[in-house]
C-alpha cells in the first residue's frame, strides 16, 4: 500500500509523535508498504528517509505559543498534495482541523483518524472534573463530541491505542472505532536488565538504604501528567514505608514539580536519559513504576515497565490502566493522591509475580494496523 500520514503535529525537534513517525518510516517499507509523512513546515520539501519512506512538508505558519510546531492553513494546498501523492490509504494524526480537511478531500482512498490525543481527558475532564461529573462535562462539550461523531462517519477507522478511549468514543456515538495498542521497541526492555548495584545507587541518591523500596516515574513534565499529585502520593505512602522516588523527564513544569518536592530528600527529579540501554536498566531496577496521568492514549512508560517485569501503579482511567491488566499492577482512582498512596502501599506489600503478559512490539503494532487497512481496501473492492 501507498500510505500517506497527514501529521499536523510532527516536529523534527522531538516528542512522542516524532518517535512514532520515525518508527513508521523505518518499519513500513520492511512490511512492504510505501510511507509518506505529510506535515506542515517552513517550506515545501521532500526529505527521503530511505527506500519507500519520506517526509513531505507543506509551507505553513508556525504556532504562536510553541514555535517548534506548525499548522496546516491552506486546505486547497493539502488537497492538491494528496492528489499528487495518490495514496491507497490516508491516515490523519490529529482530531482537530487537519482531520476535517482530510475528511473533505475528494479522493477515493479510504482513510483513518489515529487518536494520538485525548483532548477531553487532557483538558476538560482534568480542569472541570472536581466540579462536574463527566456526563455534565460531555454535555457542555457537545460541539466537540458532534465534531468527533462527524469524523467517525467520514473515516473508515478511528484508531485508539487504549480500551478506555475506544469504549468512551464508541459510547459517545463515534463510529468505526477500533483498538490497536501501540508497541514497544523489541528486545530493549527485559527483567534481565535489572541491576541491583544501580538500584542501590538510586536509593542512595534518595538518601535511603537498599532495604527501602524504589519507585520510578517516567514522562514529560507537563500539567496533564499530574506529577505534583504523584509526589504527594509517594510522600504520604512514605509515612508507612521507606520509599524513594526517581522521576525521569523534562518539560515546562519542572520548577512547579521541584516546588512540590520541597526539598524532600527521598524524591529526586532527574533529566531525560537518552542512552536507551541505561534507560531500560533504570526501569528494570525499580520495584514499581508510578504514573499519574489519566489522559494517556497508550502510556509507553507503563508498557516499557511491564516488559521489564516491573509492576505499575496507574490511574483507573486512560491508556495507563491497560498495563495493569493480567496481574501486572494496580489501579487507583484517577486524580486522587490518597488513593494513589493506598495503592502504592498495597502493591509494595504484595508485589505481583511475573512474568507479566507480553507487550506488543512496535513491529507487531504496525503489522496489525496495516493489515486492518488492507482489509478496509479489500472490503471496498468487494462492494464495488
Amino acid at each position: 500500500m501507498k500510505i500517506v500520514d497527514v501529521c499536523a503535529f510532527y516536529s523534527p525537534h522531538g516528542g512522542g509523535v516524532k518517535t512514532y513517525v520515525e518508527q513508521k518510516l523505518a518499519l513500513g517499507p520492511s512490511l512492504g508498504h510505501d510511507i509518506t509523512i505529510l506535515a506542515p513546515g517552513d517550506e515545501y520539501a521532500v526529505i527521503e528517509k530511505g527506500p519507500g519512506a519520506r517526509i513531505v512538508t507543506l509551507p505553513s505558519p508556525r504556532f504562536l505559543l510553541d514555535r517548534k510546531y506548525w499548522y496546516f492553513r491552506e486546505e486547497d494546498a493539502l488537497h492538491a498534495e494528496l492528489d499528487r501523492l495518490d495514496p491507497d490509504f490516508v491516515e490523519v494524526s490529529s482530531p482537530w482541523r487537519s482531520a476535517a480537511m482530510v475528511a473533505r478531500w475528494s479522493g477515493a482512498a479510504p482513510r483513518s483518524l489515529v487518536m494520538h490525543a485525548d483532548p477531553l481527558s487532557a483538558y476538560a475532564y482534568r480542569w472541570l472534573g472536581s466540579v462536574f461529573t463527566r456526563a455534565t462535562i460531555d454535555r457542555r462539550f457537545e460541539p466537540f463530541w458532534k465534531h468527533l461523531r462527524e469524523l467517525g462517519q467520514s473515516f473508515d477507522r478511528v484508531v485508539c491505542a487504549s480500551r478506555e478511549l475506544r469504549e468512551r468514543l464508541a459510547a459517545g456515538g463515534v463510529a468505526h472505532t477500533v483498538l490497536h495498542p501501540m508497541g514497544i521497541e523489541a528486545g530493549a526492555f527485559s527483567p534481565a536488565r535489572r541491576n541491583l548495584a544501580l538500584r542501590r545507587r538510586m536509593l542512595a541518591l534518595c538518601g535511603l538504604p537498599d532495604t527501602a523500596r524504589l519507585l520510578i516515574g517516567v514522562g514529560r513534565l507537563s500539567a496533564e501528567k499530574r506529577w505534583p499529585m504523584v509526589v504527594d502520593a509517594v510522600a504520604a505512602a512514605s509515612q508507612s514505608l521507606p520509599i524513594g522516588l526517581i522521576i525521569i523527564g523534562a518539560g515546562n513544569q519542572k520548577q512547579r514539580i521541584a516546588r512540590q518536592i520541597a526539598g524532600n530528600p527521598h524524591i529526586r527529579l532527574l533529566g531525560i536519559e537518552r542512552d536507551r540501554a541505561k534507560f531500560a536498566a533504570l526501569i528494570a531496577s525499580a520495584d514499581a513504576l508510578i504514573h499519574g496521568c489519566e489522559a494517556e492514549t497508550f502510556c509507553m512508560a507503563a508498557a516499557e515497565a511491564r516488559a521489564s517485569g516491573v509492576p505499575v501503579i496507574v490511574p483507573d482511567r486512560g491508556g495507563a490502566a491497560d498495563h495493569a491488566r493480567g496481574g501486572a499492577g494496580i489501579t487507583y482512582r484517577a486524580g486522587s493522591p490518597l488513593a494513589a498512596a493506598h495503592a502504592t502501599l498495597r502493591l509494595l506489600a504484595h508485589p505481583p509475580k511475573g512474568p507479566f503478559p507480553p507487550a506488543v512490539t512496535t513491529r507487531g503494532h504496525f503489522e496489525a494496523l496495516f493489515a486492518d487497512y488492507a482489509g478496509v481496501i479489500g472490503a471496498r473492492r468487494e462492494v464495488a
